[in-house]
């Protein structure tokens, strides 16, 4: 905190009864008349070591110092910034639940290193509306659009294998987000469509959801994720209920993940693993970033009054003790 004065010279005013008190002490004659108190009342209550002719100036000089304090006008600007526009962006993700997102190579499987990662994601966005869309053989919504980030956690939280048919239709999971977010406020709208194989099932082809995401002027980030080669993957249940689980290669359908992104103006990733995944997204999270105008202007805070008021009071003290306590008078 730097205090600053609006009339600082009037600091130099505490200069003048130095002067004078030099003056007098060279000069060894009284030219100006001071207060000067009898010990009556300290004598008589026992207060014999106080000189009330010391408390009386005392309280003078203190109150003659403050008041100069106040009058200088002593302030402090303080900078402050206002958003004139806190509009956020509208964003959806879309998820891919098939079975093969339970293979292994990510840690712990692909599925919940999404769900880790986008818990992340949406945390750090609070101005943002953010929807979560889920699709394998067929498309719904896990959640709309909205603030409340709680509530997008545990929908996230939420998310497991089994919740629709399976099968990998991306156009109807790109298609359904498109339709949640196409009539938003925002003016900016993203998708993060998240795939792990190739697109063979649903109604709705993928680039004719991509054309129907540019006409809205919707950007679609694609992330394929998946390591190059082979990967633990599920490929049915044994007797007793539990995933099997074998090697076989990761088919990514890049090409199309790619167009996507082109299309609609996004662009297109490709996750390895968890920690590719993340960086990924704190990627795209510097990428969409909420624009809000802010202005910044000085906020003046102003003290006289803080030494206005006890300035007042020690002369009101200095005053009532001279007259009703010290007997004071006037040579």
């Amino acid at each position: 905190m730097e205090i600053e004065f609006d009339r600082q010279f009037v600091l130099y005013f505490v200069l003048i009864p130095i002067f004078l008190l030099a003056i007098k002490k060279f000069l060894k004659k009284e030219y100006f008349p001071y207060f000067k108190t009898s010990h009556i009342f300290f004598k008589k209550y026992g207060f014999k070591y106080w000189n009330p002719e010391v408390i009386g100036k005392t309280l003078f000089a203190s109150s003659f110092l403050v008041l100069l304090i106040a009058l200088s006008g002593p302030f402090e600007n303080a900078t402050v910034k206002k958003s004139l526009d806190g509009e956020g962006i509208s964003i959806v993700l879309s998820i891919d639940v098939s079975a093969s997102m339970l293979a292994r190579d990510f840690k712990p499987d692909r599925l919940r290193a999404t769900k880790m990662v986008a818990t992340d994601f949406v945390s750090n966005r609070p101005d943002d509306y953010i929807g979560v869309v889920l699709y394998a053989g067929e498309s719904f919504t896990k959640i709309p659009l909205t603030v409340d980030k709680q509530a997008l956690i545990k929908a996230i939280d939420e998310i497991d294998y089994g919740l629709v048919d399976d099968g990998t239709a991306i156009g109807m999971g790109l298609a359904t987000a498109v339709n949640r977010i196409k009539d938003s406020h925002t003016k900016s709208k993203v998708i993060i469509l998240m795939s792990d194989g190739e697109n063979n099932i649903g109604e709705i082809d993928p680039l004719t959801a991509a054309e129907l995401a540019k006409k809205y002027g919707i950007r679609v980030y694609t992330i394929g994720v998946g390591t190059k080669g082979y990967a633990l993957t599920p490929i049915a249940y044994d007797f007793k209920g539990n995933l099997v689980f074998e090697n076989r290669p990761v088919s990514i359908d890049e090409n199309l993940l790619k167009n996507i992104a082109k299309m609609t103006g996004g662009n297109y990733y490709r996750a390895t693993d968890t920690d590719a995944l993340k960086q990924i997204y704190e990627e795209i999270d510097k990428l969409e970033r909420s624009k809000i105008s802010e202005i910044t202007y000085n906020n003046k805070k102003e003290y006289f009054k803080y030494f206005l008021f006890p300035g007042l009071l020690l002369i009101l003290s200095d005053t009532l003790l001279r007259l009703f306590v010290f007997k004071s008078f006037v040579e």
